[in-house]
């Protein structure tokens, strides 16, 4: 189950990856047609869900990396029981507004297939085409607040907390800046 779980992280951070070449490439493309009067139609919708999608598909990676904002300030003083508890209850509440956030979008995405929405621009698609890569970023965060908690319950360390403590081993300290 680790291995998937790692994987499944770890692919997701390679799409958000994606999502940003993908970009880069488009932009390109649509700055270089320009001095060939090409016009790359929908490049602008693209580059739009695109960038939502490298934002939800890179939360999870992020999060177990510990690059993304935690409340470390306040956890990071403390040890042992007290530390594990205060983790507990900001991954609980994390889950929570995540969990809180996935059901809504999912509610508003069904309502968007049962009412035949569409995307507005020059790409005409069921507007819940796009929004499918912030219902599984968010899903995938998700999983992982969820793992690390399971991780914190068994009194282990969480990831983000391994690789802060694996960055400041070999002297990067980039994290504090």
């Amino acid at each position: 189950m680790r291995r998937s779980l790692d994987l499944l992280y770890a692919a997701s951070g390679a799409f958000a990856a994606l999502c940003l070449a993908a970009i880069f490439v488009l932009m390109l493309a649509q700055a270089l047609g320009r001095e060939f009067g090409l016009l790359i139609r929908g490049a602008d919708d693209l580059t739009a869900w695109l960038c939502a999608a490298s934002a939800f598909f890179a939360l999870a990676h992020t999060f177990r990396d510990g690059e993304l904002v935690r409340v470390g300030l306040l956890i990071d003083g403390l040890q042992g029981r007290t530390r594990a508890a205060f983790e507990l209850f900001a991954l609980g509440i994390t889950a929570a507004f995540v969990g809180y956030m996935l059901w809504a979008v999912s509610q508003y995405m069904l309502e968007g297939v049962r009412s035949n929405y569409v995307t507005q621009g020059l790409l005409v698609v069921p507007e819940w085409v796009p929004q499918l890569s912030f219902l599984l970023g968010a899903l995938i965060f998700f999983t992982a607040l969820l793992d690390e908690i399971v991780v914190v319950v068994r009194g282990g360390k969480p990831s983000y907390r391994l690789a802060e403590e694996s960055r400041r081993a070999r002297g990067d300290f980039s994290d504090t800046v």
